[in-house]
């Protein structure tokens, strides 16, 4: 397998697969850095202690995503940015299936990244210049075997109580998630709208659950 391909798998595996961030709410004065670079870590630990994980075990990623990784990810943001602007038409149902079928390619498509994880280990770069809670960069390196892969996380601070950081688009060695399915994504609605874009989502999603 080449470094490309397994930065690839490994953006969909950190993405999707969370798998032992804590229930806990973090501290809202928590670092963005140093939440990444916890995050990163306990991933990887969890992955590399648990067979079942790294053996793509799509229940149980499912179940974990569902418990531990949502409140850290805004899937609701993310599945509205690879939508593009259909997403402002779409109705209430529209969305909700929009969201849910993505999470579920999310995972599905990336269960099979958990069998390249083995000795990899996580660097956080300082961050750049002022913080941006709205939109701010981390940028991180994973070393292992081989040459270090770019893996970066673009994140947003949610105000109010409780307050603190969620991920809503990643990038591997140049390749932003978001920007990847946007563009399947606009192919899809400009040929059968949203709803022919909520079907083929379920339609590759069920054709993953049958390989599984």
């Amino acid at each position: 397998m080449n470094r490309k391909t397994f930065g690839l798998r490994l953006l969909g595996a950190v993405c999707a697969l969370g798998l032992s961030w804590p229930l806990a709410s973090m501290a809202a004065d928590e670092a963005p850095d140093a939440f990444i670079k916890r995050v990163a870590v306990e991933t990887l630990d969890a992955v590399k202690a648990d067979k079942s994980l790294k053996n793509g075990d799509v229940a149980k990623i499912m179940q974990l995503v569902d418990g531990k990784l949502v409140q850290h990810i805004n899937f609701r943001r993310m599945t509205a940015l690879a939508t593009g602007p259909s997403w402002r038409k779409a109705t209430p149902e529209q969305q909700k299936r929009l969201q849910e079928e993505f999470k579920l390619l999310l995972v599905r498509t990336y269960a099979g990244a958990l069998s390249q994880v083995s000795d990899q280990t996580i660097e956080v770069k300082p961050v750049r210049g002022e913080i941006d809670e709205k939109n701010l960069v981390i940028r991180t390196e994973v070393k292992g075997r081989g040459d270090p892969i770019q893996l970066d996380y673009r994140l947003e601070k949610t105000p109010g109580e409780g307050a603190g950081w969620l991920i809503y688009d990643l990038n591997v060695m140049g390749i932003w998630l978001i920007e990847n399915y946007k563009s399947q994504f606009t192919k899809e609605i400009n040929t059968g709208g949203l709803d022919g874009l909520i079907n083929s989502l379920a339609e590759r999603n069920k054709s993953n659950n049958k390989k599984s």
